[in-house]
């Protein structure tokens, strides 16, 4: 599967955090618990050079928490990197990274001295979520559509933390072919730059190598077809996306599968595992 999007909007982010980068104390990056590989950006590590970076792996809540688990001792021994499972709209949770920030940068936070974080990651990971969460008011755009915040903007959190926050930046090289197909099938690339039926058939051959019993059980299936159309047919069939002549509409069946999928329906679930724990492969 191939996909090409990279708005011209992400162009000139490039450059944004350039410009914006000498003036940053820690950079704050979120990712999707499910897959923070692929929704990672690999060249935030060149542009943030030295400065300590918190990887927040965002929408913990649906991603399988052994896996979550796994994820952060991998980035907590890279240098410079500390990381928090979070879900982004728990303001509990999200208290935890002005404290972190406070630790990574000892030297400032007093008046006058303001820790300066830049937040970034690729489009609907959360960043605009985090910040009104962080603020407790809606400041910034939130929704579950990609590529909601499309302009920088600054938050003075008023207790010595002032956030900068960056339009989605999602790296335009899609090369991985394992990594853009579950971008796609998280919901972080915009359905139009994608083949549902085929970001369907990819979930599906994924679903039922990693989690069969979820697929079983949600759709009452007796057995699972190994190949994806034919799972996709099954599941159309067992929840009646039909159309005349009892045919079963693939459209329908795979919508209903991401959109299920998607929303945490299946149970808690990772795309990726850590480098070295053994890739999660969909056959």
């Amino acid at each position: 599967m191939k996909i090409n999007w990279f708005p011209g909007h992400m162009r000139k982010s490039q450059r944004e955090l350039l410009d914006m980068m000498p003036k940053v104390d820690v950079v704050i990056e979120v990712l999707d618990a499910r897959l923070p590989q692929a929704s990672s950006n690999p060249l935030l590590q060149e542009l943030r050079g030295q400065r300590p970076c918190i990887k927040l792996l965002n929408k913990s809540d649906l991603a399988d928490p052994q896996t979550t688990a796994a994820w952060v001792t991998c980035f907590e021994q890279q240098q410079g990197v500390r990381a928090l499972p979070i879900e982004a709209k728990q303001r509990g949770e999200v208290d935890r990274i002005q404290k972190l920030c406070r630790k990574l940068v000892p030297k400032r936070g007093s008046k006058g001295r303001d820790i300066r974080a830049l937040v970034v990651g690729i489009p609907n990971v959360g960043k605009s979520t985090l910040i009104n969460t962080l603020i407790g008011r809606k400041i910034a755009r939130v929704g579950d559509k990609p590529a909601i915040t499309t302009c920088p903007q600054q938050v003075d959190l008023r207790n010595g933390i002032r956030l900068f926050d960056s339009p989605g930046l999602l790296w335009p090289n899609l090369q991985d072919h394992h990594g853009s197909q579950c971008l796609a099938a998280s919901g972080a690339i915009g359905d139009n730059a994608l083949d549902t039926i085929e970001v369907a058939r990819f979930s599906a051959e994924f679903l039922c190598s990693r989690y069969p019993q979820r697929l079983q059980e949600r759709y009452k299936l007796t057995a699972l077809p190994l190949a994806g159309d034919e799972l996709l047919e099954a599941i159309g069939r067992r929840r009646g996306c039909l159309i005349s002549g009892g045919e079963v509409d693939p459209v329908r069946a795979a919508e209903l599968l991401l959109h299920e999928m998607r929303g945490g329906k299946l149970g808690r679930i990772s795309f990726e595992e850590p480098p070295g724990t053994g890739e999660i492969k969909a056959r």
